[in-house]
């Protein structure tokens, strides 16, 4: 198997073995962990040279790696980009990315629902050195197209969105932005390049949470940009290097590249055990609504089914009784364990308003359409029949 085997067309065949040649290891199944720090220059010359990107070749880890390097070249493969950058978090990717491509005076347009900390460094971050923030409900295109501004330089969402699942059309979307001149930016975290694939429809930039998904056992913290090399290339060399020092470590790349071997198994497992918790849940009389993309309840069915392979493994949904009501059904959950994150080969429960998106205000939280009462599963790998058995048993807790 060659590095650039053009014979490579499945997505599981690229995960496993994109860019690695076991002989030149040599032998060695397994890519190794490069654990230095500095890298040598065979002359001043070439030192010189690799400083003023005439030549290729690693300076310092800060700035790439050969295993980062390796995770790098099959992310981008995995989601159809010309090059990638990982960082040491999900946060940091967003961070990296966005100190690159803004300057003060300019403006990002992002969806009304975000993870967290992502409204928390818009908000609260970005916010501070003179970069407008402006939330716009993105599931109508129209809304963009009311928005946008000549200060326009981003425009930001997740699909579907965290935690309450809603979607954008990429592709409209980012022929709104596109038409005005704005990169469009699209958080992949919950459906990763197996369940979607956003430059494909349009989006400019991708990023994610390696965290997640694509590590998948919840034993490491990582971040992923993918879009055009160039981009990449300044992202790498200010946006990482100079303003976040967000720096992935290669151990961390290691298990990652591990995790995307399995990465197409595992999400058509999370997803089939999703679609089980959200059919009993759609159909038990504590539930007052519940949200995923695989019911035929769901508004944006037909949306899913266009831009998605599948449904994913992330499930929300609101109990009747409020907020008091899911307190109720968290607390008596057994097998699922309680714990913010996602991805992991656990199922895990969440409850936003007083986890994840605790730092909005209720107001805020209103405004950014997240209810009090919500309560987000991320379907983990376990049999489907224990899964329901637990979550019956704490809906009669309700």
């Amino acid at each position: 198997m060659t590095r650039n085997n053009p014979d490579m067309k499945g997505f599981s065949t690229r995960a496993i073995h994109r860019g690695y040649d076991p002989y030149e290891a040599p032998g060695a199944l397994n890519p190794p962990i490069h654990v230095s720090s500095t890298y040598t220059f065979p002359t001043v010359e070439d030192g010189s040279a690799r400083f003023a990107g005439e030549q290729e070749g690693f300076i310092y880890s800060r700035t790439g790696n050969p295993t980062t390097a390796l995770l790098e070249e099959r992310i981008a493969d995995l989601e159809g980009g010309e090059a990638a950058l990982v960082t040491a978090s999900g946060m940091g990717a967003t961070a990296a990315l966005l100190w690159t491509i803004l300057a003060p005076g300019d403006e990002v347009i992002a969806d009304k629902t975000l993870y967290g900390c992502t409204f928390g460094f818009f908000n609260h971050g970005l916010a501070k050195f003179g970069i407008r923030i402006t939330h716009v409900d993105l599931t109508d295109p129209a809304n963009l197209e009311a928005a946008i501004s000549l200060r326009t330089k981003a425009v930001f969402f997740e699909s579907p969105a965290n935690p309450n699942m809603r979607l954008v059309d990429i592709a409209a979307v980012a022929a709104v932005a596109h038409a005005h001149g704005a990169p469009v930016i699209v958080d992949n975290t919950y459906c990763t390049p197996y369940l979607q694939r956003p430059l494909e429809l349009g989006a400019d930039y991708v990023v994610h949470s390696a965290t997640k998904y694509l590590g998948g056992h919840g034993d490491l913290i990582a971040g992923a940009i993918v879009g055009p090399k160039e981009s990449i290339t300044k992202i790498r060399y200010y946006g990482l290097k100079d303003m976040t020092g967000a720096v992935l470590s290669s151990q961390d790349a290691f298990l990652i590249l591990r995790g995307l071997k399995t990465l197409s198994i595992r999400m058509e497992r999370h997803s089939e055990n999703a679609q089980g918790i959200a059919e009993f849940l759609a159909s038990h009389d504590k539930v007052a609504v519940c949200h995923y993309p695989g019911l035929s309840s769901f508004p944006q069915r037909e949306l899913a089914e266009r831009q998605m392979k599948l449904p994913g493994g992330m499930v929300a949904f609101e109990l009747r009784g409020g907020i008091e009501a899911g307190r109720r059904f968290m607390n008596a959950l057994q097998l699922i364990t309680r714990a913010v994150s996602l991805g992991d080969a656990e199922s895990l429960a969440q409850h936003p308003a007083s986890m994840t998106h605790s730092f909005y205000t209720p107001e805020e939280r209103m405004l950014h359409l997240i209810e009090e009462g919500l309560v987000r599963i991320s379907a983990g790998l376990e049999d489907l029949d224990d899964l329901l058995r637990d979550i019956s048993q704490a809906l009669s807790a309700v």
